[in-house]
């Protein structure tokens, strides 16, 4: 199970060294891509094939598919480590995830997010305000789904 936080420096090389105990519950065979809010998400082969099943399982007419297609598979590269554990970050990925000096790994249970520090703090202030308010909006959904299927 991927959980925990882990702050790790940028490398001058653009290379970031994922936490050990990630590479260790993942594997080695890892893809990265576009994630939410300006983060990365890190997630192994076979998460991989479900996400991307998940994803381009509709219609190719689908705009909302192809769109999705492209933010997360377009995005998508496979990692390759050195001898430490460290992976170069592609470019238009370290672009878009604004990644500066420090880089948070946050483990999500089946993924990995990986956050500049900065913006990961101020994500964390916001879910700190916001939890309660969250928690109920997933609950209030989680009962309409449930009326629905009993109807």
């Amino acid at each position: 199970m991927l959980i925990g936080e882990y702050t790790v420096k940028l490398g001058d090389k653009k290379r970031l060294a994922i936490p050990k105990k990630f590479r260790e519950e993942q594997g080695t065979k890892l893809i990265i891509t576009k994630g939410y809010e300006n983060s990365l998400v890190i997630v192994n082969q076979n998460q991989w094939k479900q996400i991307a099943g998940e994803v381009t399982n509709g219609s190719f007419i689908s705009k909302d598919i192809r769109e999705t297609t492209r933010f997360l598979v377009g995005s998508a590269n496979e990692l390759e480590f050195d001898e430490q554990g460290r992976f170069v970050v592609p470019t238009s990925l370290l672009e878009y995830a604004g990644l500066g000096s420090e880089v948070v790994f946050v483990g999500l249970i089946n993924w990995v997010e990986v956050w500049d520090k900065k913006k990961w703090e101020e994500k964390n202030q916001y879910l700190l305000k916001h939890n309660e308010e969250i928690a109920e909006r997933l609950n209030v959904s989680k009962s309409i789904k449930s009326n629905k299927i009993s109807e």
